[in-house]
C-alpha cells in the first residue's frame, strides 16, 4: 500500500509518500481502506520527534484520524460488517492507503456525511466532549471559556457548548472572529489585543466562569484561574505555548473550591479511549444529521502525496476547524 514515511525528525518535508506493508488485523481489529485522515497537533508532535521513537503507540505510520470502509473485520469484531462506512481513532497508521482500528474505537458514518467531513469528527469531537461534559460536566446554566477556538478541538468544544445550552466565551484571532461567533460563542475575544481575563471579569460583573478549556498552558493558566467563578473547573487540554512550571496560592484552589484537571487521550489505557468512544457516540452522533447543529469544521484538504502541505498549513495557524488529507486513486501519486 502507499504510506506516508518520514525518514527522519524534522521539518515537513521529511513527509514523503512510499510503499508500505499491509497492517496485519487481529482479532478486535477492522481493516479499513482509508479515503480520509485528519490532520492532528499530535502528527506535528510526532513528525519532529516529540514522542522520542518513531512507533506511535500502534504502527510506525504516522497519523491519528481515519475514515473510510470496512474490507476485512477480525474474528471477534462485534457490530461492524464488510462495506460499512466507519470513522475513527487509530493508535497510529492514518496516513495510509489502510489502516486496521479496534472496533471499539470505531463509529459508523452518519448516512449524509461524506468521508471528508467525517474524518473532521473523531479526535476534535471525542477530546470536546470528554474535556467539557464528561470532566467538567458543563451544563445549560453554566458558563465556559474555551481558548484556541478556531483550531480543531476549539471549534468542536463550541458548538457542543452551544448545543448544550451554556454561555459561550472564546478566544481566537481578530480574523477569525466572526467564524467562531457562527458556530455559537456569545462573545468572541482577540487574544492578540485583548486581554481574555479583564473580558471575563467585565462581561460576568466579577463572578468569573464555571469551566475554562485551554490548550495554551503556561502562559494562560494564571488568568485562568483568576477567570474561574467559586467552584470553577479548569480542563487542560494542551500545552502548545508551553508546559513549564506555574505558581498557585493553594488557598485559591481550597477557599474558592476550583478544580484542575488534565486530560489527553494518547496516554489513556485503551478501555478509557473505549469509553470516550462510547460516551461521545451515544451522546452526540445522532446529532449530525443535516438538521441539528453540529457540523464537523473543514478548513482545506490535501492529497496524501501533499501532506507536508498539510502539515505547513497548520504550522501556520491560518486555519479554522480540520485540515484532512484524500486517499482517492489521484492523491496517491
Amino acid at each position: 500500500m502507499k504510506a506516508i514515511n518520514i525518514r527522519e525528525f524534522g521539518a515537513a518535508d521529511v513527509l514523503e509518500l512510499a510503499e508500505a506493508a499491509n497492517p496485519e488485523v487481529r482479532p478486535t481489529d477492522l481493516l479499513v481502506r482509508v479515503y480520509a485522515a485528519g490532520v492532528n497537533r499530535a502528527d506535528l508532535t510526532h513528525r519532529t520527534g516529540g514522542y522520542g521513537h518513531p512507533n506511535f503507540g500502534d504502527s510506525l505510520i504516522i497519523g491519528l484520524e481515519i475514515a473510510g470502509e470496512v474490507i476485512e473485520a477480525g474474528s471477534e469484531v462485534s457490530g461492524f460488517e464488510v462495506g460499512d462506512r466507519v470513522m475513527g481513532v487509530v493508535g497510529g497508521g492514518a496516513y495510509a492507503e489502510l489502516a486496521r482500528i479496534d472496533y471499539r474505537m470505531a463509529m459508523h458514518i452518519p448516512a449524509q456525511l461524506d468521508y471528508v467531513h467525517a474524518a473532521a469528527i473523531p479526535e476534535v469531537f471525542v477530546t470536546a466532549h470528554e474535556a467539557m461534559m464528561h470532566l467538567a460536566r458543563l451544563k445549560a446554566s453554566d458558563s465556559v471559556l474555551i481558548h484556541a477556538a478556531a483550531g480543531g478541538v476549539g471549534s468542536a468544544a463550541v458548538q457542543l457548548a452551544y448545543a448544550t445550552g451554556a454561555t459561550v466565551y472564546a478566544t481566537t484571532e481578530g480574523s477569525k472572529l466572526s467564524r467562531v461567533e457562527h458556530l455559537g460563542a456569545d462573545v468572541a475575544i482577540d487574544y492578540k489585543t485583548q486581554d481574555f481575563a479583564e473580558v471575563i471579569a467585565d462581561k460576568t460583573n466579577g463572578r468569573g466562569v464555571d469551566v475554562v478549556i485551554d490548550f495554551v498552558g503556561e502562559p494562560y493558566f494564571a488568568r485562568n484561574v483568576a477567570s474561574l467563578a467559586h467552584g470553577g473547573r479548569l480542563i487542560q487540554v494542551g500545552i502548545l505555548g508551553g508546559g513549564g512550571k506555574v505558581t498557585i496560592e493553594l488557598e485559591q484552589i481550597l477557599y474558592r473550591h476550583l478544580q484542575i484537571i488534565g486530560t489527553v487521550m494518547k496516554s489513556r489505557t485503551q478501555p478509557e479511549k473505549h469509553d470516550m468512544i462510547r460516551r461521545f457516540r451515544e451522546h452526540w452522533l445522532d446529532r449530525f444529521d443535516g438538521a441539528a447543529s453540529l457540523e464537523p469544521v473543514v478548513d482545506s484538504t490535501f492529497p496524501l502525496s501533499r501532506a507536508a502541505d498539510a502539515h505547513r498549513r497548520m504550522e501556520s495557524s491560518a486555519n479554522v476547524g480540520k485540515i484532512i488529507l484524500t486517499l482517492q486513486p489521484e492523491d496517491l501519486v
